[in-house]
């Protein structure tokens, strides 16, 4: 188990649903989010496995009984083609990049260790994804995509930026939600609106 705890126990986000904290529009996109789950339609069965299992090392959720759905939310980026726009002048186009990036993961681990990522040990898994990280790769398994740049451009930054857009990881930091239409006044440091998440007492943690 996580020795993590929130410092907002107790905290529900979507007690704001009928508040002025949230507006139609704000609504729909968090009832979407919790309710249409995208299905498989790009990554291979294959593919969608392994970064299932990566995401858990990225974003362990063992207290979790439904753990946050980010690989749906991956697949359905790739299958609608939702890039940001640019890409890395290292970098093929976003599709491809993951891939060429997911396969390659998978390939090291089968030559490291004889058997799929998700297979391994989490201590194995971790090391792995740190020699990703650290482009302590087999550059011919790769070829010619950066697998650090994968991994922090990729990998890293849509498992985490998907898990802090659901609403159970804005319970678990505090935050209410969009700014529209209420917005946030006091901006300061240590400050609080009367309508944000207030830190359980350190005794209370």
């Amino acid at each position: 188990m996580s020795a993590f705890r929130t410092p907002y126990a107790g905290y529900d986000v979507l007690e704001k649903w009928d508040s002025p904290s949230w507006n139609d529009q704000t609504r729909e996109a968090v009832r979407k989010r919790l309710d249409q789950v995208p299905e498989r339609r790009f990554l291979t069965e294959e593919q969608w496995s392994l970064l299932e299992a990566i995401a858990a090392r990225l974003v362990p959720q063992p207290d979790r009984a439904e753990p946050v759905p980010i690989v749906p939310w991956i697949d359905d980026m790739l299958h609608h083609n939702h890039s940001p726009g640019y890409r890395y002048a290292d970098q093929p186009p976003m599709r491809e990049a993951w891939r060429r990036g997911l396969d390659a993961i998978a390939a090291e681990a089968l030559q490291r260790h004889g058997t799929s990522f998700e297979k391994l040990s989490p201590t194995d898994q971790d090391a792995l994804l740190s020699d990703v990280q650290n482009n302590r790769v087999d550059k011919n398994v790769w070829g010619g995509l950066p697998a650090g740049g994968f991994f922090l451009q990729h990998l890293l930054k849509q498992i985490v930026g998907i898990y802090y857009s659901h609403p159970d990881a804005w319970s678990e930091i505090g935050f209410g939600g969009p700014a529209s239409p209420r917005g946030y006044a006091r901006l300061g440091f240590d400050q609080r609106d009367p309508w944000e998440g207030k830190e359980s007492e350190p005794e209370d943690a």
